[in-house]
């Protein structure tokens, strides 16, 4: 990716840099954010998104809360940490890596706890980047066994000129994650290794992260790319165009259900149903083994104006009820494979999850 999706600029006294999404494709905007108040906005209003880059956000986020505090006891640094820990949790409920950042930075905190604050301080700085270090790393992993996979599913396409033609839904590129993407890592390995890809994207209503955010990375990034509506899937599935659809992942449940930007569903059904394989690249951040299954995962719900006004225009009569769940699970029986940076795990999911935790807790 020629692009950051998110960055820090500067020392300690420096600021969060990132990618306002809200814009694209018409107009490519840094924001400087240098209070925890922005990055809670600039979360909640989708400025930057995507499970692995909400993460870093909320890294960052904790760090500007606490950077200038007075507090010079640690009892009293860490409840100013606490309390914004808490504030950041309340941006958005879904995404799981939102969580997990935050609660590695309070360990972090608690585990220097003997430290003078301002030493903690630069600790919780350095700990956000470093996620961004480890982001790239995973995402690149994910991105070769991603590819392995491919090249051993013997897809159809393989028979005209190695072109591997892949289904996406929503964006699960660069602009979610630090800069190389979960569900676009493999096609973007393969663009470097000049193994020709063509990816559909789904326009992913309503607010079109396939269109405005899938599309442009991928013109950028010069992979061939062809944008189709939501309700266009099934029609290229049917005609023989996909060989693989590969979406990304908020949070993965321990049996591998799969909460993924609303629609995903949909498109899984459809796989199936034309014997297209469905593959979630999913870091282990995003895995969430404390929830039995899918029916636990919190679904935000967001305003309707997203479904009744969207970009500015009105589409629905004043007044009509609207239901908008921003995310939608897919029961594991759909998945063919979750592709994490630990490598592939294969159905049963619930079993291959467990060990995968097993080996890490063990090793």
């Amino acid at each position: 990716m020629p692009v950051k999706t998110i960055e820090w600029v500067g020392g300690p006294d420096g600021t969060a840099r990132l990618i306002d999404q809200t814009l694209l494709p018409t107009e490519l905007k840094y924001l400087d954010v240098s209070d925890v108040e922005t990055m809670w906005d600039a979360i909640k209003v989708l400025r930057i998104r995507g499970a692995p880059a909400i993460g870093i956000a909320a890294a960052f986020g904790l760090y500007l809360a606490v950077r200038n505090t007075r507090a010079g006891d640690y009892a009293t640094f860490k409840t100013e940490l606490d309390r914004a820990a808490q504030y950041l949790a309340g941006s958005r409920p879904t995404a799981v890596n939102l969580f997990w950042a935050l609660k590695r930075i309070q360990d972090l905190v608690a585990a220097h706890a003997d430290e003078p604050v301002p030493a903690v301080k630069q600790h919780i700085l350095s700990e956000a980047l470093r996620m961004i270090d480890e982001d790239n790393a995973v995402c690149r992993a994910i991105g070769e066994y991603g590819l392995e996979l491919l090249a051993s599913a013997g897809l159809p396409g393989q028979a005209s000129g190695l072109t591997y033609r892949i289904l996406t839904h929503c964006n699960a590129g660069g602009l979610a994650t630090a800069q190389w993407g979960t569900a676009l890592a493999p096609v973007y390995v393969a663009a470097e290794r000049g193994i020709p890809v063509h990816v559909y994207a789904d326009e992913t209503r309503p607010l079109l992260q396939g269109a405005r955010i899938t599309a442009w990375e991928l013109q950028q990034a010069g992979v061939p790319v062809t944008l189709i509506t939501d309700n266009m899937a099934a029609t290229v599935m049917a005609q023989g165009k996909i060989d693989a659809v590969i979406v990304g992942t908020d949070r993965v449940a321990a049996n591998g259900d799969v909460a993924n930007k609303i629609g995903t569903l949909g498109v899984a059904i459809l796989a199936k149903e034309f014997n297209v394989p469905f593959y979630v690249a999913a870091p282990t951040s995003s895995i969430d083994m404390s929830l039995a299954s899918g029916e636990l995962i919190p679904i935000e719900e967001r305003k309707p104006e997203e479904v009744t006004e969207g970009f500015g225009r009105r589409t629905a009569p004043p007044g009509v009820r609207v239901y908008n769940p921003a995310f939608d699970v897919t029961p594991n029986r759909y998945v063919t494979a979750l592709i994490t940076e630990k490598g592939v795990l294969r159905p049963p999911l619930g079993a291959s999850l467990a060990n995968l935790f097993k080996s890490a807790t063990s090793g």
